[in-house]
């Protein structure tokens, strides 16, 4: 499966347009490596997501056409997710 419709259908990125302009922007690597749009992803690939509040890093654990959006966590595990709240932290959490 492509890179960009991967993060749509799990729901990383909520459309395929937009992922596929934040893959373009150097802002998405794939088992280390900068990927295109159309770099395949399989089972087992790490993810790894520069955001505006840190770097979020998802193991693919399913691939799948479609899928309701309760099932599109299923399709990754977490292994570090950066969020607003994150970027407002100092290093002792305050």
């Amino acid at each position: 499966m492509r890179l960009d419709k991967f993060l749509k259908v799990s729901r990383l990125i909520k459309r395929r347009t937009v992922a596929k302009a934040v893959v373009e922007g150097g802002r998405v690597r794939v088992n280390g490596r900068e990927a295109k749009p159309a770099t395949p992803v399989t089972v087992g690939d790490r993810i790894e997501i520069d955001t505006p509040w840190g770097l979020s890093v998802v193991v693919v654990e399913r691939l799948k056409e479609t899928v309701p959006a309760k099932e599109a966590p299923t399709l990754y595990r977490v292994e570090r997710w950066a969020s607003p709240r994150d970027a407002g932290e100092d290093e002792d959490g305050s």
